[in-house]
């Protein structure tokens, strides 16, 4: 079976509108992704127990993208009053973590071409970078649950 989907161009565009004292100090910045065949948008309500909200692998299984291919990650907590922990690990195990407050976004762009593929590095110390693969991301609200939505795109 030969597939009928045809591959698009991503769009992204980010806009700050603001004016100070009559002055436009506003900005826009356009991004495009080429080649995008796969897209995830979902809406999950994260409680306070810690849980995978995205996973990566190097081949496709069920609720797991492959690594190599995802090159666009939002995370938007629709909440209007709670934060939500973010907590990046990657494959040797190095976690990052992220506060997104309520109504905020959270970007993370995969390389150009290798996808979350040695994108990520973490340390309790200075850093000597070396990085490594996305493997997950997981959330943990803080006081009360969240809604929060996903958005990932891939090549």
């Amino acid at each position: 079976m030969a597939t009928t989907i045809t591959a698009a161009t991503l769009t992204i565009t980010h806009t700050e509108a603001i004016s100070l004292n009559g002055q436009d100090k506003g900005s826009t910045n356009i991004q495009t992704i080429t080649s995008v065949t796969e897209v995830m948008q979902r809406i999950v309500n994260v409680d306070t127990t810690e849980r995978i909200i995205i996973a990566m692998g190097t081949v496709i299984a069920a609720g797991q993208f492959v690594e190599s291919t995802v090159k666009y990650i939002r995370i938007t907590n629709k909440d209007d009053t709670n934060f939500v922990q973010l907590i990046f690990r990657s494959e040797g195990s190095a976690e990052f973590a992220v506060k997104l407050d309520a109504g905020q976004t959270f970007i993370y762009n995969g390389d150009n071409s290798g996808g979350v593929v040695d994108t990520m590095d973490a340390s309790a110390s200075a850093l000597t970078v070396s990085f490594e693969d996305l493997v997950d991301v997981t959330a943990l609200a803080d006081t009360a649950a969240v809604d929060l939505e996903l958005f990932v795109a891939g090549t």
